[in-house]
């Protein structure tokens, strides 16, 4: 495209587009959808569900959550999923399912690290 020269002062176009080009995608790549290759089905509902659950606890309730996963070894994530993921809240008694949890941390660092 040509410069513009305005009182000593060069200034090239903003986009390299050709004209009429609105900016969009290229056409010639397959634009995938966030929700994936498969239908919309129930998409947005989950996803509107995934940000009530993590976004919207009061402070109330994020400190007992953390209270709780410091005693029994958790983060605070890892405990909130098993409360959105079971219904319930782990105990100090439910060694075989806090152990579960930690292992499945230590693979997912290892996995990470490789």
């Amino acid at each position: 495209m040509a410069e513009l020269k305005i009182e000593g002062l060069a200034i090239e176009p903003a986009s390299s587009s050709p004209a009429g080009h609105n900016g969009g995608p290229p056409l010639d790549q397959e634009h995938i959808p966030e929700w994936g290759d498969g239908g919309i089905g129930n998409y947005f509902y989950w996803k509107a569900a995934h940000r009530a659950a993590w976004k919207n606890p009061s402070p109330g309730i994020v400190a007992f959550r953390i209270r709780k996963a410091e005693r029994l070894g958790l983060t605070y994530e890892e405990y909130t999923l098993e409360i959105l993921e079971r219904g319930r809240h782990l105990q100090i008694e439910d060694v075989e399912r806090i152990a579960e949890i930690k292992q499945a941390r230590a693979a997912r660092a290892r996995n990470h690290r490789s």
